[in-house]
C-alpha cells in the first residue's frame, strides 16, 4: 500500500478560485509545499500560494495534483491538453475536487491510468464560508488506497470526508446533493412569492419554515440573508448550479430512473441561466418568480 501523502509533500493545486484559493491556503499552512495556477491572472495574482508560471510548471514533480475547476470538460483541458504532464512525478495521485460529470471522471481515469497515475474525485459541498473554515463536507470516489494515501489533504480541507463508492461515485453524489439543494430553493422561493401575494409576512413567514417540517438548508441560509435583501451573493454561481442539476438529471435518465422531478428541476435551472446569466449568483433564481 502507498504511504498517505503527508506534509511535506509538493501539491500542485490547479484552480484559484472562491473555493480554490482558500483550499490551497490550508494546505500550505499544514506544511505542504503547494504550487498553484489559474489561467485567470487576477486569481493568480490574489493566490495565497506560490504560484507556478504555468500549469506544467505546477503539475512538475507534484505527488499529488489538486484540480478545483468549473467543470470536468475544464479539468481534461488542464491535465491532458498540451505536456502539463510531462513532468508530473510517476505515481502521482490526482484528485479531481470540482464538480464534474460522473461518467466523464471515469473517462478522465482510464487516461490518466495510461499515463500512470491514479485518480480520485473529492468534490465538496459548504460553499465559500465553509471552504475558508476548512470545514467542507468532502465526496470521495476512487480506489480505497487512493483515498487513503488523500486523506491527510482532504482532512486539512475539509470537516467530513465520505467514502461514496467507486471512481465517479463522488461526482454523482455532489450532483444529487445539490439537485436536492436546488429543488429546495425553487420551492422556497416560490412559497415565498406565492405568501407574499397574499399578504403574508416574509420574516414570519421564513420563521415559521424553520420551525416546521419546510425547513431546509435555503430557508435557513438563504431567504433572509439572500433572498429577501435581494441581495443575491450566497457565492455559487447559477450557472455552475444548472450545471449539476442537469447532471444529476442524466444520471437518472441514463441509469432508467424515473426521476421527472430532476427533469423539470434541469429545465428550470437551465432556463434561470439563460434569462440571469450563468454568471449570477444561484439565489437570484428567487428574480423568476418574484422580478
Amino acid at each position: 500500500m502507498a504511504p498517505r501523502i503527508a506534509p511535506p509533500a509538493a501539491v500542485a493545486f490547479v484552480g484559484l478560485g472562491t473555493m480554490g484559493a482558500p483550499m490551497a491556503g490550508h494546505l500550505a499552512t499544514k506544511g505542504y509545499a503547494v504550487r498553484g495556477w489559474d489561467i485567470s491572472e487576477a486569481a493568480r495574482a490574489a493566490s495565497p500560494v506560490p504560484v507556478a508560471t504555468s500549469a506544467g510548471a505546477a503539475l512538475s514533480g507534484a505527488e499529488a495534483i489538486i484540480t478545483m475547476l468549473p467543470h470536468g470538460n475544464a479539468v481534461r483541458e488542464a491535465l491532458l491538453e498540451g505536456d502539463a504532464l510531462a513532468d508530473a512525478a510517476p505515481g502521482a495521485l490526482v484528485i479531481d475536487m470540482s464538480s464534474s460529470d460522473p461518467l466523464g471522471t471515469r473517462a478522465l481515469g482510464e487516461a490518466l491510468a495510461s499515463r500512470g497515475l491514479a485518480v480520485i474525485d473529492a468534490p465538496v459541498s459548504g460553499g465559500v464560508r465553509k471552504a475558508r473554515e476548512a470545514s467542507l463536507a468532502i465526496m470521495a470516489g476512487g480506489e480505497p488506497g487512493e483515498i487513503d494515501r488523500a486523506m491527510p489533504l482532504l482532512e486539512a480541507m475539509g470537516a467530513s470526508v465520505f467514502r461514496c463508492g467507486a471512481l465517479g461515485a463522488g461526482h454523482a453524489m455532489k450532483a444529487l446533493n445539490n439537485y436536492v439543494s436546488a429543488a429546495g430553493l425553487v420551492a422556497a422561493v416560490e412559497a415565498l412569492a406565492i405568501g407574499r401575494r397574499f399578504g403574508l409576512d416574509p420574516e414570519t413567514m421564513v420563521d415559521v419554515l424553520n420551525a416546521s417540517t419546510g425547513r431546509n438548508n435555503s430557508t435557513e441560509n438563504k431567504l433572509k440573508q439572500q433572498v429577501i435583501p435581494r441581495s443575491f451573493a450566497a457565492g455559487f454561481a447559477i450557472g455552475l448550479m444548472a450545471k449539476d442539476v442537469a447532471a444529476a438529471a442524466r444520471l437518472a435518465d441514463g441509469l432508467g430512473v424515473e426521476a421527472p422531478l430532476a427533469q423539470a428541476m434541469a429545465e428550470r435551472w437551465a432556463e434561470a441561466a439563460h434569462r440571469l446569466g450563468p454568471g449570477a449568483d444561484h439565489t437570484a433564481i428567487a428574480r423568476l418568480v418574484d422580478p
